[in-house]
């Protein structure tokens, strides 16, 4: 029997970042050892103290369904921390329990878009950004984030792109996969432009606990006016180093959150119950534990992008928030994908190809600081090893004596 996929599916791009993870994990079963630094997960393992609260719910019997928004209890500490944390006033109602991020971004996407609805995406971007609209026969239309530009919008570009099929804009801020993160100028310019448009604006703040920069991080929904058209995208994966968990959020006006749930209903019923109890503590209890990832964070952030900008060929931003760093490698000559995959076959090292998260990610790659300082080092040094043999021979395919 012939079986036909549906042609939506044609339009779908794989992730890039699991390609590059599959071949790295293919050549440690064989035998090799691979330094990682493709996969956008902490290296920290979850606090003992959401483990303890999850095994407690597990033993006290919280095996069944939820609500399908999620425990009120969650629901209301997360209100409390977007009101408190965030400045934006919420309340239960307007926030709704998912299965991790991407479960959140596929259910907004899906409530919001029409066919034919136009969205405004950054390049680059995370490609479920990319990969959802097309499914669902929307247009992504992409707005460049460039380093010449500190990875800010270009607003006159925005504004030229706004038509009368334009539904929404996405920001990413912390941002993957440059690291980078938008400025309150940034925002108030896309503010005014969502208002002036009729635009709703998601906003994906996944990474905002994970912030070196001095004026911190800035959610648009707490500007003025702007709670009302915008979607806030969270979870618990980065910040409590959580990614297994599969526990993330969405907050809205109270209409969106009842036609999200439509989606989450039919998608994945709710969040796991005992997940759920583990996210109240996580926010309940929290002293110093986020904190103490971040600065070890940004420890290795700050030796990582020294040692980088010290290799000849390569330049990096130092960015201002989440665990990436963006490296410009278009001195070299080469492709990201084909230098990737050198690095990866010959030293040993795992990067992803920047061209995998957009027209503007060609010519870098993006490098995880989510390792121990020891591996960054040991990392760096082979990426050094890999640039000086690229140089050597103009097909791209150096000195293999690693």
């Amino acid at each position: 029997m012939e079986i036909k996929i549906a042609d939506r599916i044609t339009k779908m791009v794989p992730s890039g970042i699991r390609k590059v993870n599959e071949k790295a994990l293919a050549m440690e079963r064989n035998g090799e050892k691979v330094y990682h630094f493709e996969i956008g997960r902490p290296d920290f393992d979850t606090p003992d103290y959401i483990k303890k609260a999850c095994i407690d719910s597990l033993n006290n019997g919280d095996v069944f369904y939820t609500s399908n928004f999620g425990y009120q209890e969650l629901r209301e500490e997360i209100a409390k921390y977007l009101t408190d944390k965030k400045h934006i006033p919420t309340t239960y109602e307007e926030v709704l329990v998912t299965v991790g991020l991407a479960e959140a971004v596929y259910d907004v996407l899906s409530v919001i878009l029409e066919e034919g609805d136009e969205i405004l995406v950054p390049d680059p971007v995370w490609m479920n950004y990319i990969n959802i609209p097309r499914m669902l026969g929307a247009v992504d239309v992409k707005y460049s984030l460039l380093e010449q530009r500190e990875y800010q919008p270009d607003f006159g570009e925005l504004s030229a792109k706004i038509t009368d099929k334009t539904k929404a804009i996405v920001l990413v801020s912390p941002h993957n996969p440059t690291g980078s993160m938008l400025s309150r100028e940034s925002l108030e310019g896309i503010a005014e432009l969502a208002k002036k448009n009729n635009l709703l604006v998601l906003s994906d703040e996944i990474y905002e606990r994970l912030v070196y920069h001095e004026e911190g991080h800035i959610s648009i929904a707490s500007l003025p006016d702007m709670k009302e058209r915008s979607i806030t995208l969270n979870g618990f994966s980065k910040a409590y180093s959580m990614t297994g968990w599969r526990i993330g959020y969405v907050s809205a006006k109270k209409e969106l959150i009842l036609a999200i749930n439509k989606i989450h209903q039919v998608n994945t019923t709710s969040a796991a119950s005992f997940v759920q109890k583990a996210a109240i503590a996580a926010l309940r209890e929290e002293k110093t534990e986020v904190e103490d990832m971040r600065r070890e964070y940004r420890r290795r952030r700050d030796y990582a992008v020294k040692a980088i900008n010290g290799i000849p060929g390569l330049q990096c931003a130092e960015p201002a928030g989440a665990f990436y760093i963006f490296i410009n490698i278009k001195a070299l000559g080469i492709s990201s994908a084909k230098f990737a995959e050198y690095l990866l076959e010959n030293e040993k090292i795992a990067l992803v190809p920047g061209e995998v998260f957009g027209e503007n990610g060609e010519g870098y790659l993006r490098m995880s600081f989510a390792n121990s300082l020891d591996n960054i080092a040991e990392g760096i040094q082979r990426l050094a090893h890999g640039v000086e043999a690229i140089k050597k021979e103009e097909s791209g395919y150096g000195d293999k004596s690693r």
